[in-house]
C-alpha cells in the first residue's frame, strides 16, 4: 500500500515539476501556456457564430472540440490576442474541412475520357434541373458539347422543364416516355453522345426525398448499369440540417463526388456548405446565385471563411 502512495506522490510531484518548468520556460520566451480557461470566451462567442451562420450543431461541437484541444496547453507570445488565436485555429479547422478533397471540375472534365457521364442527384424543390442548365452553359462557354438526359420519368412535367432549358442553350435532350426506366434514359444519352463524338452528359434523375426507398433503388439502379464518372448532390445553400441529413443519406446510397448549392444569393450566411462538406468529405463545387444561366459561380473556400467569420466582403466570380 506504501509502495503505491510513494509512486503515486512520485508521478504527482513529476507532473508538477514539469508544469513549473514549461510555464518558466514560456516565461523566459515572453510567452504564456493557453489554459481552457482563457479558451472559454472567444470557442463560446465563435460556437455561437457558427451556429448563427446554420453550420449544423454537431459539426460545431466537433469542430469546437477539436480546437480545444489543439489550443490547450499551447504556448502564445505575449501582446498576442487569444481571440485572435482561436479565430485563426477555427478558421483553419474550417478551411480542412472543406478542402477534404480537392476536386477541380474543370480539369476533371477536360482529362476523362469522353462522354463525361454526370449524373444529378437531389430532392424536389431545390433547383436541380436550373443548376444543370448552368452547369451546361458553363460547359458550352468552355467549348465542350453537351447533351442532356431527361431521366426525371416520374414528375409530370419534368421532362418539358428541361427542354425549355435545351432549347434555350441550343442543345440535345435524350428523353423516354413517363414512366420509363430512367436508367434507360441516361444509358441512351451516353451512346447517344459516344455516336456523336460529345464530350459531356448531364442527367437529371427524378427529384426524391431520400426516405423513398424505391425511389432511391431506381437511382442506385442507374448508377450501378450507367456508371457516372462523377454523381453530384443539389440542394439549397439556404436548407441548413435539413441539407446535411439528405447529403448523407445520397452518399450512403450511391456515393456522391461533390455537392452545387442553389440559391446561395438568398442565403447570407454560408453553414450549410460547411456542413454538407464535413458530413460528405466531398467538396462543394459550385453555388447558384441567380435565376440567370450565368449565375454559377465556382466554391471559393476564403469566401466563405469570410463570410462567416465576419472578414471583408470579397466577391465571388461567375464562371462564365
Amino acid at each position: 500500500m506504501f509502495d503505491k502512495l510513494r509512486t503515486k506522490l512520485r508521478d504527482f510531484s513529476k507532473s508538477i515539476e514539469h508544469k513549473i518548468s514549461e510555464k518558466g520556460k514560456a516565461a523566459l520566451a515572453r510567452e504564456t501556456i493557453l489554459s481552457e480557461k482563457d479558451l472559454k470566451e472567444p470557442l463560446e462567442y465563435l460556437e455561437t457564430a457558427l451556429l448563427e451562420s446554420d453550420v449544423a450543431l454537431s459539426v460545431v461541437e466537433e469542430l469546437i472540440a477539436g480546437v480545444k484541444g489543439e489550443l490547450a496547453g499551447k504556448r502564445k507570445k505575449w501582446g498576442v490576442n487569444t481571440a485572435k488565436v482561436v479565430k485563426e485555429a477555427i478558421r483553419d479547422a474550417l478551411v480542412r474541412v472543406v478542402n477534404v478533397d480537392n476536386l477541380d471540375f474543370d480539369e476533371f472534365v477536360d482529362k476523362s475520357e469522353k462522354p463525361v457521364n454526370i449524373v444529378f442527384v437531389g430532392v424536389n424543390g431545390t433547383g436541380k434541373t436550373t443548376s444543370i442548365a448552368k452547369v451546361a452553359k458553363k460547359l458550352l462557354g468552355d467549348g465542350h458539347s453537351v447533351v442532356l438526359a431527361s431521366a426525371d420519368t416520374y414528375r409530370a412535367g419534368a421532362t418539358e422543364q428541361i427542354e425549355e432549358h435545351a432549347s434555350n442553350l441550343g442543345i440535345k435532350v435524350v428523353k423516354h416516355q413517363y414512366g420509363a426506366d430512367p436508367t434507360a434514359v441516361v444509358y441512351d444519352a451516353v451512346k447517344y453522345a459516344e455516336a456523336n463524338k460529345m464530350d459531356v452528359v448531364l442527367a437529371d434523375t427524378a427529384g426524391r426525398m431520400h426516405t423513398a426507398v424505391n425511389l432511391m433503388e431506381q437511382l442506385k439502379k442507374i448508377c450501378r448499369v450507367t456508371k457516372p464518372d462523377l454523381v453530384i448532390f443539389v440542394d439549397e445553400a439556404m436548407a441548413g440540417n435539413d441539407a446535411v441529413e439528405r447529403a448523407k443519406k445520397f452518399d450512403d446510397a450511391v456515393g456522391i463526388d461533390g455537392s452545387v448549392l442553389a440559391k446561395a444569393d438568398v442565403d447570407a450566411k454560408g453553414g450549410t456548405a460547411i456542413s454538407i462538406a464535413h458530413s460528405t468529405s466531398k467538396p462543394i463545387l459550385f453555388l447558384g446565385t441567380g435565376q440567370g444561366y450565368d449565375d454559377l459561380v465556382t466554391f471559393d473556400t476564403d469566401w466563405l471563411m469570410d463570410r462567416l467569420l465576419g472578414n471583408g466582403d470579397k466577391e465571388v466570380k461567375n464562371v462564365s
